[in-house]
């Protein structure tokens, strides 16, 4: 019996060394087909770690160290590198301008240090509101036909308006690259500069046709345009004006309330009847009633001298 309890004792230490020696080259196997890579990584902040892994692709390796990217930063080399052992991950700002360099470097430009850092320098954004100068125009009205003896006269001075333009700017080393336009606001609308072409005076008469009867106190310029019946013109076609009258071509104006209605204006020696309003007529403007569209779009807009007629 004793024989064979040793043998017994001897088989089993047989089994357990080999056990033993089993497991050990496993682990050794394991060691071998697991490549570590020591990397080091650099965080924005300038903080350096050193990470040991068995990836090779950079996001994995963030992944694998529980490192986030903000959305306005980014890694060198990119997400999708695959890196080696020894190598560097650094995460920066997407402003931050290496590509320049590295063309640099590899078209073999000779280049000095400060050359090289002015490259490297990050990119900075301002949004810069700035007030801009509209220039007003000037519109010229002829009064005169065909006569040559003729006068300027500035019914209306000019003056420029002013807008407000907010730019998005970018700057590198302290140096405007680029300048977009974000929005406009006009704060102040410009005023046009009329100018009238007239006859130059003369000693004799006024050349204006009057009517025989009618007489004028004072006289202003005013801007003069042309309605018809349609709905277009008057958002109607019954022809009938705000005083109650038929409106006819030829007597009906339309006129600011400053002018009762019934009142008698000699505009550019027509004399008319202010019979009507309108929306769109006050100040120094005054819409004369004509029979169609074509002849209202015509007479287009005209400064003539009104006064009221007694």
């Amino acid at each position: 019996m004793k024989r064979e309890e040793k043998a017994s004792i001897s088989i089993m230490k047989i089994i357990c060394v080999s056990i033993i020696l089993i497991l050990i080259s496993g682990i050794s196997v394991m060691a071998v087909n697991t490549d570590l890579k020591d990397i080091t990584i650099i965080l924005q902040n300038g903080y350096e770690m050193t990470a040991l892994t068995s990836r090779s692709k950079v996001s994995d390796i963030l992944s694998e160290n529980n490192i986030i990217l903000n959305e306005d930063q980014k890694t060198i080399p990119d997400l999708d590198s695959e890196i080696s052992s020894g190598d560097t991950i650094k995460i920066t700002d997407k402003s931050y301008n290496e590509v320049q360099i590295a063309k640099i470097s590899e078209e073999g430009i000779e280049t000095s240090l400060d050359q090289l850092l002015e490259n490297y320098a990050p990119i900075t954004e301002k949004i810069v509101v700035e007030q801009v100068v509209i220039p007003y125009e000037t519109i010229t009205k002829n009064t005169t036909g065909t006569s040559t003896d003729t006068t300027n006269k500035v019914v209306q001075e000019g003056k420029d308006g002013l807008k407000e333009v907010t730019y998005k700017i970018k700057y590198q080393n302290d140096v405007e690259i680029e300048k977009s336009v974000i929005s406009e606001v006009v704060v102040q609308e410009p005023v046009d500069k009329i100018v009238q072409v007239q006859k130059k005076a003369t000693s004799r008469a006024s050349t204006l046709p009057r009517t025989s009867s009618a007489s004028s106190t004072g006289g202003t310029v005013y801007k003069i345009t042309a309605y018809c019946p349609c709905s277009k013109c008057c958002g109607k076609t019954n022809g009938r004006t705000a005083s109650g009258t038929t409106a006819t071509a030829g007597r009906t104006v339309a006129a600011s309330s400053k002018f009762a209605f019934g009142t008698k204006l000699n505009i550019g020696g027509h004399v008319y009847t202010v019979e009507d309003r309108g929306g769109a007529i006050n100040g120094n403007k005054i819409d004369i009633f004509v029979n169609t569209h074509a002849e209202a779009l015509q007479w287009g807009v005209r400064y003539l001298n009104v006064s009221v007629v007694n």
